[in-house]
Parts: structure tokens; C-alpha cells; sequence
């Protein structure tokens, strides 16, 4: 690459990108300033939103995964984003780590740990709290989490972000220019172009932070105990530095060095642990455990899918308040994985796609769900480890390293666990920060990989803000607010599927752009 282009590619769009912080700040500064009267509002929204639109969510993430269904195995999923006789960029192995990377991170390794017990002490259906129907339910509910309609979600704006990007070859890798089909060049190139690139800005930038500062405790808890030291501010950002500094180095040296290395390592690493459990911990309750969830998940996925406790008309469950902030909150974030996901799709079939970001992450949270919540089942059923008190009378993430301190060479596990969980976390940063820095870029994103320059000041910036917010206190209301930025996420995730079915209409491509196709009967520039 040119030192040329290299320049050009440091140019940052700051018509969508100044704005966008300052909303952040805007928000962030008063909601710290008072918190306490700023989470009773925005709980209040939220259980409002709870109360009046759960049935809302539940459909939009149904009919979200039915739409990639169609998509995948119509005559649309065959339809190659880029040019049909290229072969795909990663291997299949590298492509499904990446996206497991991205599209997990390290929240499965505390849901995976922990979730089960929020339900098993507040069962839906009737069942009596911590009876073995509920931690049965507790566990399935943990899989059911990390299943087809959160991916879902996820992918389905992929296919018009990867076909502008790979087909059409526009400049732009942006929610503006998978638009433009339906709203006109005036639309997309003037303000109300940059409001829709605004509001993903906004709700990436404030749900990075989030991640960021939520994700820390992971690991300063394991710390804590490993090293029989307090949780403090200064362990707080000792540990967010060092994932600063290694989610820099990652974006900085790209997908190819950095991010995909750093996604196969932990694929290598979650495995070794997963077995590591298995021959020190209870391998055989495990394997009886996961396979009894499995089969509790199969009999009740509908019912799960589709329970809103319309009958109980006391307080929502933990189930049905947690499965649409949790819908909420895989809103905010869709945006971000599916022009990640379009971005290295180059040479994929919408098909392999949509399918590999439905199935890949899915199988790898089940099987991580089985083993790390069959664990702490375990523990609370011997006894050897009161769980369910834990999560009631203390911070819910210092029973993670109680719960592996039980292991024989306790130190290892704590250890492993507290690495994969930076790698994890590490993953999903850089892929974040990558992604951003070629959204705000003013380069030919279909050329060329976002300026390395970029992409260290937008770390910093999530870096600085999430620091700011743990230090003041504010990561609570933000991480509501980054829920709420859901809301307007839904509308622009429709308006891209539309988007896509117009383009691939407009320009057959389901004919001209698929593996075997002719290179005479290919539009593949159509409008470039």
C-alpha cells in the first residue's frame, strides 16, 4: 500500500464522528453527575418498555431469523459478494472464529458461568426456586441466550452492508450507502444520511465502553481471589490499560495478524479449558448435565421464544425482562457485527454467511454454557460451593472464582479462565474498533483496510470514555441507554434487509453474480 494511500486513509469523517461523541458526553456527564435520579428514569423506561412491548421483541427476533432462513436457502443465499470466481478470504476454520470472536466475547464466559442461577432462583412456568426443574430451566435459559435469534439479529443487516461493499463497490461501508437505494442520493448524502450513521455511532461507541467496563470485573474478580487482593479502582485500570494496549495492537496490525490470530488462539484456549474441567471437574455430571439441558432446551425452545408471563400480573420474571433487554441490548450491537461480518465475507454466498454466524457461535455457547454451568451446578448440589447464596448476598461475579477455586490446581483454572476471558474480550474490542475506524473513514473501504492511525485514537476514545464513566460511576445508566439505542437499531435493520432484496431484484444477481456465472452476464459495478 502507498504511502498515498496511506495518508488518505487517516482522513476521518468528522461530520458524523464529532457529533456522535459529543452526544455520548452529552449523555454520559449528567446521567454520573446524578445517578441515582437518572437510573430510577431509565429503569422506569425500561420496565415500561417491558411491561408495554415485550411481544415486540419476541416477534422482531423471530421474524429476524426467519427472514435469514429465506435469505439463505432462496435463490437469494447463492449470490456471492464479490467476484464469483475469487475464493473466499479466510478459511472456513479462521472465518468461523472470527465470527464466534465477535460475536460472543467475553460475556459467555460470565452467562455461561452464572446465568442459570438468576433463573433458577426466579423460575418462570410455576416452578418452585431452586428445585431441579428450574436448574434444568436455569441452564437451558443460559443456551436459549446464545441461540439462533440472538445471531440472528445479529447478521441479518450482513448481506446489504456486504453487497454494497463487495458487489456495487462503494466507497463507503456505512448504514447511509445500504440506503440509497431506497431513500435517493439526496437523502443519503445529505442530513438525513448522517443521521443514520450517527445513531450507529452513537450506539457503538457507548455500548464499547459499556462492554469495556462491564467486561473488566470479569477478570479483576479472578485476580482478587487468586492474589487475595481488593477489588479497587487502581486493579480496575491496571487491567483495562492492558486490554487497551493489546486491543490496539491487534486493530493496529489488522485481521489479518492480528484479529484472526488472536480468535484461533482462543479457540485452542476455551477448548484445553473446557477439557481441563472435564477430566478435574465432575467430566460425567457434565456430560449427563448438558445432555438433560439439551434435552430441556429442545421440549421448551417455543415456549421460551415466545413467554411473556402474560398472566402473571405481579413483577416480571428474571426470564421474561432479562430476554428483552437482552434482545434490546444484541440490537444496539447489530449493526456493528453485521458490517463487520460483510466486511470479511469477501468471496462467501450469502448463504454461507447468514448460516455460519447462526451456527458456529451458537454450537460453541452451548457446549461452553454446558460445561461451565454444569460445573457450577456441581457445586451448588454438593454443596461444596453455596452458589445460589453467593449470587444473592454479594456481587453475582465473586462467585466465578469461588466456583473455580473448588478445582484441583486451582490457580491454573482461575488463571486460564481470567486469560480467555481478556482474549475473548480482546476480540470483540478490536473487531469493534476496526470496524468503526472504516465506517468514519473517508477511504475505499472496498479497496482498502481502515488508516492504522484511526484506528489506535478510536481505541482511545473508547478507552478514555469507559475509564471516565467506571471512575464517576456512570456505566450503569449507560449501559440502559445503550439498550434503548436498540429501538431505532430495529427500524434501520429492516430498512437494510429491504435494501438488500432491492439491490440483489435490481441487479439479478441471484443470475449474474453466483458461483459458474459468466463473466459477460455479470453486473457486478453496476452502480459504482
Amino acid at each position: 500500500m502507498s504511502k498515498k494511500n496511506n495518508d488518505q486513509g487517516r482522513l476521518i469523517d468528522y461530520r458524523i464522528f464529532v457529533p456522535s461523541l459529543l452526544v455520548i458526553i452529552a449523555i454520559s456527564i449528567p446521567f454520573s453527575l446524578y445517578e441515582e435520579q437518572a437510573m430510577t428514569l431509565l429503569e422506569g423506561t425500561f420496565d415500561t418498555i417491558v411491561e408495554v412491548f415485550s411481544w415486540g421483541y419476541i416477534w422482531y427476533a423471530i421474524i429476524l431469523l426467519g427472514a435469514g432462513l429465506y435469505l439463505s436457502f432462496s435463490k437469494y443465499g447463492q449470490v456471492v459478494l464479490g467476484d464469483p470466481n475469487e475464493k473466499p478470504r479466510f478459511t472456513l476454520f479462521e472465518y468461523a472464529s472470527i465470527l464466534i470472536a465477535m460475536g460472543v466475547g467475553s460475556t459467555i464466559m460470565r452467562t455461561g458461568m452464572l446465568e442459570w442461577t438468576s433463573v433458577a432462583n426466579d423460575p418462570p412456568f410455576g416452578m418452585e426456586a431452586g428445585s431441579t426443574d428450574a436448574l434444568l430451566m436455569g441452564n437451558a435459559y443460559s443456551m436459549f441466550m446464545w441461540s439462533f435469534q440472538v445471531f440472528a439479529i445479529f447478521v441479518m443487516a450482513a448481506p446489504a452492508m456486504g453487497y454494497i461493499l463487495h458487489v456495487r463497490k462503494r466507497p463507503l461501508m456505512r448504514i447511509s450507502e445500504a440506503c440509497r437505494c431506497i431513500f435517493g442520493d439526496r437523502f443519503t448524502d445529505g442530513a438525513g444520511g448522517r443521521f443514520l450513521d450517527m445513531i450507529f455511532l452513537i450506539s457503538i461507541l457507548s455500548g464499547a465502553a459499556v462492554t469495556l467496563g462491564l467486561g473488566t470485573p470479569i477478570v479483576t474478580y479472578n485476580l482478587s481471589h487468586l492474589f487475595n487482593i481488593e477489588v479497587t479502582f487502581g486493579l480496575t485500570l491496571a487491567i483495562t490499560i492492558l486490554w487497551v494496549v493489546l486491543f490496539s495492537i491487534s486493530a493496529y496490525v489488522g485481521i489479518d495478524r492480528g484479529i484472526k490470530r488472536l480468535s484461533k488462539l482462543n479457540m485452542y484456549l476455551a477448548g484445553g479449558f473446557a477439557l481441563f474441567i472435564m477430566v478435574a471437574g465432575p467430566g460425567v455430571f457434565i456430560l449427563d448435565y448438558f445432555t438433560e439441558t439439551l434435552a430441556s432446551l429442545t421440549t421448551n425452545y417455543i415456549n421460551i421464544s415466545l413467554y411473556t408471563d402474560s398472566l402473571g400480573m405481579e413483577q416480571a420474571s428474571h426470564m421474561q425482562s432479562n430476554t428483552v433487554f437482552w434482545f434490546a441490548y444484541s440490537a444496539t450491537w447489530a449493526m456493528l457485527h453485521s458490517i463487520f461480518a460483510a466486511k470479511i465475507s469477501q468471496g462467501r454466498t450469502i448463504k454461507e454467511m447468514i448460516l455460519t454466524y447462526l451456527l458456529a457461535p451458537t454450537m460453541l455457547s452451548w457446549v461452553a454454557t454446558g460445561v461451565l454451568g454444569g460445573l457450577g451446578v456441581h457445586r451448588h448440589l454438593t454443596g461444596s460451593v453455596p452458589v445460589l447464596d453467593l449470587v444473592q448476598t454479594q456481587d453475582q461475579m465473586a462467585a466465578i472464582p469461588e466456583i473455580l477455586a473448588s478445582l484441583p490446581w486451582a490457580a491454573i483454572a482461575i488463571s486460564l479462565f481470567a486469560v480467555i476471558a481478556m482474549i475473548f474480550l480482546t476480540t470483540t474490542l478490536d473487531s469493534t474498533t476496526y470496524t468503526i475506524a472504516a465506517y468514519t473513514s473517508t477511504k475505499d473501504m472496498s479497496k482498502y483496510e481502515p488508516s492504522r492511525f484511526l484506528r489506535i485514537m478510536v481505541a482511545a476514545i473508547i478507552a478514555t470514555v469507559a475509564l471516565i464513566l467506571m471512575r464517576i460511576g456512570g456505566l450503569a445508566p449507560l449501559e440502559v441507554v445503550s439498550g434503548l439505542m436498540g429501538l431505532p437499531i430495529i427500524v434501520i435493520q429492516f430498512l437494510t434487509i429491504y435494501a438488500a432484496f432491492k439491490m440483489i431484484n435490481e441487479d439479478r444477481a441471484w443470475e449474474n453474480n453466483v458461483r459458474g456465472a459468466r463473466p459477460a452476464s455479470r453486473q457486478q459495478s453496476r452502480d459504482a
